[in-house]
Parts: C-alpha cells; sequence; structure tokens
C-alpha cells in the first residue's frame, strides 16, 4: 500500500478547504442561462457546455454523472497555481503522491504565494522549477465538478475541447500515469471537439467552428512532433556516462538553444492556429519542457491508434479503457509512427 509521505495533511486541509468553497458557491447551469442578470457571453458559453456534456455521454458512451451540471463563478482570474519540479540532469519528474490519482507529477495550490513558496523550496532543493496557472480540473466523478467562471474566458471551440478534455478523465485514468492521462485527455478533447462541431446540426465540415477545430489539432500533433527530437537528444546527452552532473547542465543549454531555432524555423511557420507562445516565452528547463511532454506525448500516435480503428472514436477509447490498466506502460498499447516515442 502506497504511503502519503509526500502528501501533506496540512496541504490536503488547505486543498479541501478551497475545493469546499467551490462546491459551495456552485449554481444549476440551467439557471444561470436563464437568469437575465448574467451577461449574454457566459450564459452562451454555458449553453456550449450542456451541448458538450451531451455530445459526451451520448455520442462517446462516457459516464459523465453529474460533472459539469454546475456553474462556479470564481472571484479570480486564474482557478490555481500548478507547481512542477525536475531533476536538472534528467528527464524525471518529482512526484507527488495522493489518494485515488497515485503520483502525479504536479502539484496545484489555490493560493499564488503558496506555489512560490514551494517552488523556492524545491528550487534551493536543487530541482528545476516552473509554476503555471490553470483554470480547470477534475475529480475524476467524485464530487459534481462544476464548469468555472476561468474555463469561459476562451472562446466556443475551446470551451467545448475543455469540457470533453476534463470528462475523459472520468472514462479512463490510470494511476501514477501522468503523462499517458493528460496526453489521452489532450488527443480526446481535441479529436471529440472536431466531432463534435464538424456533425453538429448547423454546423458541418465547412463551418468556421469545424475547421477552427480541426486546424488545432494539425498544430497540437506538429508540436508534439517537435518535442519529439528535441526530448531524444536531450535524453541522450543526460544518459551520457562521462559526463558530470555539472557538464550535463551546462551542455543542456546549447540543445534548449538549437530547439529553439528549430521552433522558430520549422515549426512557427506552420502553424495555423496555435503559437505556442507560452513555451517559447517561458524559460526552458526540465520542468518547463516536461509539463509540455506531458500534455503533448505521441498525439501522431494516438491518432494512428484511432485510424487503426476505422475512425470510430467510441471504439479506440472502448479499446484503451479494456487495456490501458493491464500493462506496465499504456503508451506500448499506441503503435509507433516515424515521430512517435517520447
Amino acid at each position: 500500500m502506497a504511503s502519503c509521505v509526500a502528501c501533506s495533511p496540512v496541504y490536503v486541509v488547505k486543498a479541501g478547504i478551497a475545493e469546499a468553497k467551490i462546491l459551495r458557491a456552485r449554481r444549476p447551469i440551467h439557471e444561470v442561462v436563464s437568469d437575465s442578470t448574467v451577461d449574454a457571453d457566459t450564459r452562451a458559453k454555458l449553453a456550449w457546455v450542456v451541448e458538450a456534456r451531451r455530445f459526451a455521454a451520448e455520442e462517446l458512451g462516457i459516464d459523465v454523472g453529474q460533472s459539469y451540471t454546475m456553474y462556479t463563478q470564481l472571484d479570480r482570474d486564474t482557478l490555481a497555481m500548478v507547481v512542477t519540479a525536475a531533476y536538472k540532469d534528467r528527464l524525471v519528474p518529482k512526484t507527488w503522491w495522493f489518494p485515488i490519482v497515485g503520483h502525479v507529477p504536479y502539484k496545484g495550490h489555490f493560493s499564488l504565494q503558496n506555489a512560490l513558496d514551494e517552488e523556492a523550496d524545491l528550487a534551493a532543493e536543487g530541482f528545476d522549477t516552473w509554476v503555471r496557472p490553470t483554470a480547470a480540473f477534475s475529480t475524476l466523478g467524485w464530487f459534481n465538478d462544476p464548469i468555472l467562471s476561468t474555463a469561459l474566458q476562451t472562446d466556443e471551440v475551446e470551451v467545448v475541447t475543455t469540457v470533453l478534455h476534463e470528462l475523459s478523465h472520468q472514462h479512463l485514468w490510470v494511476p501514477g500515469e501522468g503523462a499517458f492521462n493528460e496526453s489521452f485527455a489532450n488527443f480526446v478533447g481535441r479529436v471529440a471537439a472536431m466531432r463534435f462541431f464538424c456533425t453538429r446540426e448547423g454546423g458541418g465540415p465547412d463551418s468556421v467552428k469545424c475547421r477552427r477545430a480541426e486546424a488545432r489539432w494539425r498544430d497540437f500533433q506538429r508540436f508534439s512532433d517537435f518535442l519529439d527530437p528535441f526530448v531524444a537528444e536531450l535524453r541522450a546527452l543526460y544518459a551520457d556516462p562521462d559526463l558530470s552532473f555539472e557538464q550535463k547542465v551546462e551542455q543542456r543549454e546549447a540543445v534548449f538553444s538549437g530547439a529553439l531555432q528549430r521552433f522558430d524555423d520549422e515549426v512557427a511557420p506552420e502553424l495555423e492556429a496555435f503559437t505556442f507562445a507560452g513555451f517559447r516565452n517561458t524559460p526552458l528547463n526540465n520542468a518547463t519542457l516536461l509539463s509540455r511532454v506531458r500534455y503533448y506525448n505521441r498525439l501522431r500516435d494516438f491518432d494512428a491508434f484511432l485510424a487503426g480503428h476505422g475512425g470510430d472514436l467510441n471504439a479506440a477509447l472502448d479499446d484503451l479503457k479494456a487495456r490501458a490498466g493491464s500493462v506496465d506502460d499504456p503508451f506500448t498499447l499506441l503503435p509507433e509512427t516515424e515521430s512517435g516515442g517520447l
């Protein structure tokens, strides 16, 4: 049985209090949509949330439970700050253990100061670190997750994608497999959003939202393809037994610089909908890189897995759900395309 050594009781209590506040502030979405005192943009986007939830349940067969039937208006523009850390001389994240979800390579704080304090402690211990904001989360169906006001700050395509991404965690979550879980959810959110907008009545393959969803999925795969050789080069450097810790940390800077140059020269000109400015403008270290890899790991291979099921997203989801928990590494279930295999 796993211990909770890395799971501070104080942290759990603070997180529980913050979660309780969010849950107490919930309002049924149908009430908010009918409330003329709520701004029109919020009501319109909540209507998309209702449709996305229905699509996940009826078209994808996801057990959505009562998730996203409620709405919480936050008093801030960021839900939480996520702390990540990694060893400087290898692409290995620091992990924290929590009940139900197992080991995860990130830790959320509802207080910016708490996040910065933890980051400072981790940096003092010699880790690469990063603190980033997040606008949404999933309790894997254990609670009636509300859609949060922070998740409505994007356009309709991203709102629907976010809902489908988070609900996919309720369909499949492999404890201790953070990179697989998040990349799987990224794949499901993007592909399901395409199906949603490209097949719905009033939409269709020639609609603006369909084309936008398709372009974003292509961009996500391009970015995933870019990460493959970048990560492979770093892994080779870190695995060199003739290099000291100091030499690895020094020489990785050349790898970082070369990757950024390739991004500017080869990737950025091909992007259709996203700029990935967050990646380009955030200082590179192992923590920031792993945070990207976690969400963009082998997306091309997930797409190939879908193609292997005749493009039937339901069949692909059911197959992964049936087998992912019975193998040591769920990524082995995916075909390795030319760009895959981080």
